[in-house]
């Protein structure tokens, strides 16, 4: 394979054989220590010395920028699988039984690999931390790795996602939100249990159960902005274990999508107010439990502004496409964002001609020319994010 976007030769063999290493061997979040050290060599062996382990199975590498005063930047790649068995029929298919790279972030780690030997080739302005984070499919990596201080005193960060929407060479880097939040809720209706021939003796938390799952659906109907993206969704009902028999609970779980802080604040104080008016109505108590997932990604002007700049420089203006349709689903990358300022990519990953194919799907791959694009898109927004005109 030729050299591309500004990569030697040997560094285009080198990362195409890094992806689909990563790709045959995926792990799990929190259990990503092989990819860990993998990732580590070979960095170590590219030059880039200064790598250190953090967030448990997570890497940040730095590397050197021109001037040791100017700002520094960071850029991210993750590097957890899914537990998904592989169907894509690649001759690099899954080696782990039951575990795929069914969202691309072998593509992820590689092309942050890629941006940091470019980087050192071409430096920034100021030193670029490459981040490489483990569990965000369980949306618990970044904040981990914010917790350890490794991006204390960044002044920007960048990131990208594959996107087989997009053909290869398109790339969405806008303004707004780009991902939803990511709360779960458990509600366990406790009433009185009878006979199935006398409900009249019973406080019945099936018949509430089904009235709460409709309600719950006004919420967006008719309590958020029609203006604005909402998803209330019961994923699970558990109740009872005879037909003749009224049992005393009843148990739903679900997720809630949010695209802005104020919408996911009002979809999950509605939910509270509506499953204790429901309950409540059919003479229950509720229980609610909320789980904070991520918050909406949500990326600012400037970040916008200089993560476009760079498309351009790299690609064209032309490459530069808008999202079109909303996206609900998470990313923790968010939480990098509630930090420090800077942009979420998409980077497209459909070869043209080729079929649309959903992330966490068994027949879900990139295009592997994505890999080269998005080393190198991230590079070049390390280094406009530290140019004196960014700044």
């Amino acid at each position: 394979m030729s050299g591309v976007f500004g990569f030697t030769e040997h560094e285009t063999d080198l990362l195409s054989a890094l992806r689909r290493d990563l790709h045959r061997h995926p792990e799990l979040s929190w259990h990503e220590t092989r990819t860990q050290a993998t990732l580590e060599r070979v960095l170590r062996e590219a030059g880039i010395a200064d790598v250190t382990r953090v967030a448990r199975t997570g890497l940040v590498a730095r590397v050197p920028g021109r001037n040791p005063a100017a700002p520094v930047v960071a850029i991210r790649g993750d590097t957890d699988a899914l537990p998904i068995t592989e169907a894509t029929g690649l001759e690099f298919s899954s080696e782990n039984v039951g575990v795929m790279h069914a969202c691309g972030h072998d593509v992820h780690a590689a092309w942050a690999v890629g941006a940091a030997l470019l980087l050192k080739r071409e430096p920034a302005a100021g030193d670029v931390l490459v981040v490489l984070q483990p569990a965000e499919e369980v949306g618990e990596g970044a904040r981990e790795v914010l917790a350890s201080g490794a991006l204390d005193g960044v002044s920007a960060i960048f990131g990208a996602h594959v996107d087989r929407r997009f053909e290869v060479g398109q790339v969405v880097a806008q303004e707004g939100p780009l991902a939803a939040s990511t709360d779960t809720f458990h509600i366990t209706l406790r009433g009185a249990g009878a006979h199935g021939a006398r409900p009249q003796e019973s406080h019945d938390p099936i018949v509430s159960a089904a009235a709460l799952v409709m309600g719950l659906q006004t919420i967006v109907s008719r309590r958020l902005d029609p203006a604005l993206p909402g998803v209330v969704t019961v994923g699970t009902i558990n109740a009872g274990r005879a037909p003749n028999v009224i049992p005393e609970t009843a148990e739903l779980g679900g997720t809630i999508r949010a695209t802005t802080a104020a919408s996911r604040a009002l979809l999950l104080t509605e939910l509270s107010t509506i499953a204790a008016g429901i309950a409540g109505a059919h003479h229950l108590e509720a229980e609610i439990r909320i789980t904070e997932g991520t918050p909406p990604v949500v990326n600012p002007r400037d970040g916008s502004e200089i993560a476009a700049r760079a498309v351009r420089r790299v690609l064209g203006g032309r490459a530069l496409v808008p999202l079109g349709t909303t996206n609900m689903g998470g990313e923790d990358f968010a939480f990098y964002l509630e930090k420090i300022p800077g942009c979420f990519l998409r980077i497209g990953a459909r070869e043209r001609g080729g079929d649309h194919v959903p992330a966490h799907a068994p027949g879900f791959y990139p295009a592997e020319e994505a890999l080269f694009i998005g080393a190198a898109v991230l590079a070049e927004c390390a280094r406009e994010a530290g140019s004196p005109a960014s700044g």
